[in-house]
């Protein structure tokens, strides 16, 4: 059957969760790191520790009514033929069990993607509901988490990429804009690859800045050309958006073995300052924690400390500049107890817990920051950006 949550956590958080639990041949394939285990592994670690209305009383209200996303929603990003074509294709993913979208390299789709996928978006569309519905009653209004798949910020406006299908956190932003006035849509993506999909919807708009995140491979004079082995090559330090939308795209790729104090760094010095300038009427943010030195997609050395200090950083940040409207968004993060580990310690920062990662983190894995090379790229940053 399909399980469909949404928790509510009145004081500190607004949690939407879209997935599958029928079998494995439903939206998985074997050994895939976009697997069904993801979610269903955070909601265990959650429950272990004691993060859930279980344990947390009235906090925590489970409402299981959101609807999906429509295909206007889905439009508003995306090309019809594309949702047409998508569609059209779970007759073939029926009869054959699984099948790879075309041209989306390793993305695949099973006969339920396309419901499932309307589902996700749908969570992330419901929670912007929730949160802008709270900031109209209080000054301090929960931050939300859409804790879906399939992930989203990969996917282009013509079709599916890197394991991603609809594009979540765009098609939230379209609908906060078109069903809520908020014009202005800041978007955090601090998953350890590029959101290109995000990065191409809003190239252009200058209503929406997206600022992202991002590991880089090879040699450092490599910055300002396409990173070689970076999926998916993009996010370059000189894109930065084109026509009325000069200057509403930031991309700040980190060198390997950057971690802790490099992200705080740059939270620090540029996704603030960047905020303010823009002055947002909400925060969205692609949440994906393959940037954890565990993950095996990446070479980041990110601890659930550092998704502490983002969560609790961004909370805030939302709080001095839109009222506090904030709504997460799952994106990567593929070693099931990094991952599940960092989701709580995102939520103990919600909910104002204490940090529990000096009990998690090892830190014997860790070597030292390239914090020189770090600097050069946050300079070089702010010079194109003039601030």
């Amino acid at each position: 059957m399909l399980l469909l949550l949404q928790w509510v956590i009145i004081r500190s958080l607004f949690w939407g969760i879209s997935i599958s639990w029928n079998s494995v041949t439903k939206n998985f394939q074997e050994s895939h790191p976009e697997c069904n285990s993801r979610v269903p592994a955070i909601l265990t670690a959650l429950e272990n520790m004691k993060l859930t209305s279980k344990f947390r009383g009235s906090d925590v209200v489970e409402v299981q009514n959101f609807r999906p996303a429509t295909t206007d929603d889905i439009g508003s990003v995306h090309a019809g033929p594309y949702i047409s074509g998508l569609e059209k294709a779970m007759d073939q993913a029926l009869e054959k069990g699984l099948i790879f979208i075309d041209g989306s390299g390793p993305t695949y789709a099973t006969a339920t993607t396309f419901q499932e996928s309307l589902l996700a978006a749908g969570a992330g569309i419901s929670l912007v509901d929730s949160v802008v519905a709270a900031s109209k009653v209080s000054k301090d209004p929960p931050v939300a988490f859409a804790l879906i798949r399939p992930p989203g910020h990969h996917a282009v406006p013509k079709g599916a990429m890197g394991f991603c299908v609809f594009g979540n956190i765009a098609i939230a932003a379209r609908y906060a804009q078109r069903m809520h006035g908020l014009q202005r849509v800041f978007i955090i993506d601090f998953d350890v690859h590029h959101g290109n999909g995000t990065n191409d919807a809003f190239y252009e708009d200058p209503d929406i800045f997206f600022l992202s995140t991002h590991q880089f491979k090879g040699a450092w004079d490599l910055v300002i050309t396409p990173q070689a082995g970076s999926y998916p090559g993009t996010g370059k330090i000189d894109q930065i958006g084109c026509g009325s939308g000069e200057g509403s795209t930031l991309n700040l790729p980190l060198p390997g073995g950057s971690g802790d104090t490099a992200m705080r760094t740059v939270f620090d010095e540029v996704i603030v300052p960047c905020a303010q300038r823009f002055k947002p009427d909400i925060i969205l943010v692609s949440a994906g924690y393959d940037a954890h030195l565990l993950d095996p997609l990446a070479s980041l050395q990110f601890t659930t400390g550092t998704y502490y200090m983002l969560a609790s950083s961004i909370k805030q940040l939302a709080k001095d500049l839109c009222g506090g409207r904030c709504v997460f968004f799952l994106e990567g993060g593929y070693n099931l107890s990094s991952l599940s580990n960092s989701v709580a310690e995102s939520f103990r920062a919600f909910l104002g817990d204490r940090s529990l990662a000096s009990e998690l983190d090892d830190p014997s894995y860790l070597h030292e920051e390239p914090l020189k090379k770090v600097k050069e790229i946050i300079e070089k940053v702010k010079h194109i950006h003039s601030f």
